[in-house]
């Protein structure tokens, strides 16, 4: 068994829980040296889904309710159990797609992503399950997918829009949803966004660091070509306001993301 297949197999696995499992296998199966290296099949086009979530575009999305209500208690945690269980296909997939083009560094740095989200979705699954709800309960969009699909071609476009964006995105609006969690006395979904909040920094480091890598490889300057690549592959806006010292410390500072969200905004 190599390294791409594990990864292939853990893709295509419908139930988010196994493939919880899978990736989790096959991380502790690479780092012990149990998996070849060789990158010897192609990554699907679409990881596996299961029946639940629906999943509809954004703009289709149901409101979560108001307030501390216990329908936008669950419709919160839904949300975020869906970003958890995408983020782990997506890690999976830069790993199993650019692996081999990047090397050990690069595949060690992402696999620990992709372990991580697997914890991450853990533990929201089971955060949903005290609120006598589960994943797939409601319905979900396929946006974070969308991303990775307009980014197959291009390692370099994939992590200006994956982890420079739109993970990015979660340090910015991550500390007020935790604060709001704390105040509403759920002490244990608090422990749970801080957790997340300290892994999403270095996951977001990980992407700035083998991006500017790549940039400065090819002499090529990484800000300018991290904007040119957003604007290009990224479909969204680039939202304020920004929590500027956690950007900084997973190694944003230099990229030019007060000037994109200008360039971004709508009209």
């Amino acid at each position: 068994m190599t390294l791409a297949r594990a990864i292939r197999a853990a893709l295509l696995l419908d139930d988010p829980r196994a493939k919880v499992m899978a990736t989790r296998a096959l991380v502790r199966d690479w780092r012990a040296g149990r998996l070849g290296d060789a990158f010897d099949v192609a990554m699907p086009d679409r990881p596996g889904r299961p029946a639940r979530p629906e999943l509809l575009p954004p703009n289709r999305m149901p409101k979560r309710g108001r307030g501390g209500s216990a329908r936008a208690r669950i419709a919160l945690w839904h949300s975020l159990a869906h970003i958890e269980c995408v983020a782990i296909d997506l890690a999976l997939d830069i790993v199993g797609r650019f692996g081999a083009m990047m090397g050990p560094g690069f595949v060690a740095d992402f696999l620990k992503v992709a372990a991580d989200e697997a914890m991450h979705f853990a533990l929201i699954d089971r955060h949903l399950a005290t609120m006598g709800s589960h994943y797939g309960a409601l319905p979900a969009h396929d946006g974070l997918w969308e991303a990775a699909g307009a980014t197959a071609h291009d390692v370099a476009a994939r992590l200006a829009v994956v982890p420079m964006v739109l993970e990015a995105r979660g340090l910015d609006v991550t500390p007020a949803t935790l604060e709001r969690v704390r105040a509403a006395g759920d002490t244990r979904g608090a422990a749970i966004l801080a957790r997340i909040l300290d892994d999403e920094i270095v996951h977001v480091r990980f992407g700035a660091k083998h991006f500017i890598a790549w940039a400065e490889a090819r002499g090529i300057d990484p800000a300018s070509h991290w904007k040119m690549l957003v604007r290009r592959h990224f479909r969204g806006s680039v939202k304020p306001p920004f929590n500027d010292s956690a950007r900084a410390d997973a190694g944003l500072s230099l990229m030019p993301y007060a000037e994109l969200a200008t360039l971004t905004s709508p009209a």
